[in-house]
């Protein structure tokens, strides 16, 4: 549990202002559009996922988008840097055993 307030300003300019992050959230945002235009709202408690993560080659087309709830779509293992470990999530893996 985090001990102090998260400096937003700090991690800003260390890591979301650069402009690799606001492209890749450009990109994301464009897909969600996308994927709202072409199957309507996105239900209550959901997420936009892509099938193949954008980091792992992935693009941001409505083909490589789906609907999922947002526990599995979050439940991501994450290095330091933030990158996925797997493409699997958490409860995918739990569930396949």
């Amino acid at each position: 549990m985090a001990t102090k307030p998260r400096d937003y300003k700090a991690e800003y300019a260390k890591y979301q202002g650069k402009p690799e992050q606001i492209a890749n959230r450009s990109a994301r945002n464009s897909a969600r559009r996308a994927y709202t235009k072409a199957n309507g709202a996105i239900p209550e408690g959901e997420d936009i996922d892509h099938k193949k993560a954008m980091s792992k080659g992935g693009g941001a087309g409505v083909g490589n988008l789906r609907s999922v709830p947002k526990s599995e779509n979050r439940s991501f293992s994450r290095t330091k840097t933030g990158a996925m470990k797997s493409q699997i999530s958490k409860s995918e893996r739990t569930r396949s055993k």
